[in-house]
């Protein structure tokens, strides 16, 4: 996948100005030139950070839904010091980023073909008995 359609899929999920920070532009929506046929290109800093950005969202998306991936992007996240994605990922954190992305999913109940993992499963005996442990 070029970084054209990367940009476009960015844009749509995040917005072009969130996807314009994340990259390190200070032109707010540079990105929705990014993804127009015969328009400028990222430079290679800000590719750099659309292509670890696109990554990070793709993850969280598959798990939880676009909705939820946006909101984790722009929420202060207490595996990067309660800064958010868009500001780790700008800041070139790519490493930090994944291990609080990693971690997120990891925290998250998962349903897969119907049969819970032994974290979820715990977790919604807990819920189910009303502990708030």
């Amino acid at each position: 996948m070029d970084i054209r359609e990367i940009s476009r899929r960015l844009n749509t999920g995040l917005g072009p100005t969130l996807v314009a920070g994340l990259a390190g532009s200070t032109y707010r929506s540079i990105s929705r030139l990014w993804a127009q046929l015969g328009g400028p290109l990222p430079s290679d800093n800000e590719e750099q950070r659309s292509l670890w950005a696109y990554a990070q969202w793709s993850a969280v998306t598959a798990a939880e839904g676009e909705d939820v991936a946006g909101m984790w992007f722009i929420g202060s996240n207490p595996w990067l010091g309660q800064d958010t994605p868009i500001d780790a990922i700008r800041e070139i954190r790519f490493r930090k980023v994944a291990l609080a992305s990693g971690r997120w999913l990891a925290t998250r109940f998962r349903v897969d073909n119907h049969q819970m993992t032994p974290q979820s499963s715990a977790a919604m005996r807990t819920i189910s008995s009303g502990s708030s442990r």
